[in-house]
């Protein structure tokens, strides 16, 4: 059996911090010859639901996809789910749940900023980052950036808006995995060994959370990814098979907000690929048909 040998199952579309709208992503995704993608949105599937009605016979092969920002007592985790029924209420709800969460948080962000710095900004400004789809930090640094509190949406995030404390107001891990599982989806930890800014999760600590989300319904890892080095993106495999999980690749592509490129994921040829990959794209046929 042969596989897609260009695979990218993790990019965001201007539903949440990337820039390219669904049909432009489209268009890229076959520029780039990837015959395999998702389009995973923070907390929102509005991207995939478009994507599903753009795509024509001849494009790639398309599986649904989300990514859920997650925090619980131990710590924050990213969540992707794949091959989700879009219409699932319990994947409404809990998108639902995630983007008042993220309301919540710009207003407290712009705050904290104008207390903290005495940065304001205009109300047309602010209405505008209020009525987009799932409005996060990138949308705050870029925002900085026009009125010249800062000189790059990277230094607005690091010196400044990462300064505040979120709190706890997050999708738990469990409540991400459940809801997707429930949806008849696939549920996978993103880019398993970072965690929040520079923090590197490895050995005894990514075991003991591994342990943790499998316990919860976990399948799957992100193994090949864009920012893994080969010592990170191994050490992510070993643990894919010691606990027979599903193994990803995905870029985490953002358009203009990252530099970061499509199909970016370090995937070896299709000769090499593990068992706990393989496995996936099979299951990933039964959805897509490809």
């Amino acid at each position: 059996m042969s596989y897609p040998g260009k695979i990218d199952l993790h990019m965001h579309t201007n539903v949440s911090d990337g820039t390219d709208t669904p049909q432009e992503i489209i268009r890229r995704v076959k520029e780039v010859g990837i015959e395999l993608f998702s389009v995973t949105d923070h907390d929102a599937i509005k991207g995939c639901k478009a994507i599903l009605k753009l795509l024509k016979n001849d494009d790639p092969a398309f599986i649904s996809g989300v990514e859920f920002s997650c925090k619980d007592e131990e710590g924050r985790y990213h969540i992707l789910g794949y091959g989700y029924d879009v219409n699932a209420p319990v994947i409404a709800a809990i998108v639902k749940k995630g983007h008042s969460f993220r309301m919540s948080k710009l207003t407290e962000r712009l705050a904290y900023l104008n207390d903290e710095f005495g940065f304001t900004f205009s109300p047309d400004d602010v209405e505008a980052l209020r009525a987009l789809d799932n409005p996060g930090k990138p949308h705050i640094g870029n925002l900085m950036v026009k009125y010249g509190y800062a000189h790059t949406k990277e230094e607005a995030i690091n010196n400044y808006i990462n300064g505040f404390n979120a709190g706890n107001e997050y999708v738990r891990p469990e409540e991400a995995i459940n809801a997707i599982i429930k949806a008849g989806g696939i549920p996978v930890l993103a880019h398993p060994c970072y965690g929040r800014g520079d923090e590197l999760i490895v050995s005894d600590e990514m075991n003991d959370r591994l342990r943790r989300l499998i316990g919860y319904g976990l399948m799957g890892v992100e193994a090949f990814y864009s920012r893994f080095t080969p010592e990170l993106q191994k050490e992510t495999l070993d643990f894919a098979e010691k606990y027979n999980l599903y193994v990803t690749a995905g870029s985490d592509y953002h358009g203009n907000n990252k530099p970061v490129r499509l199909a970016d994921t370090n995937l070896p040829d299709e000769s090499e690929y593990p068992q706990g990959l393989i496995r996936f794209l099979k299951e990933v046929k039964k959805v897509t048909g490809n």
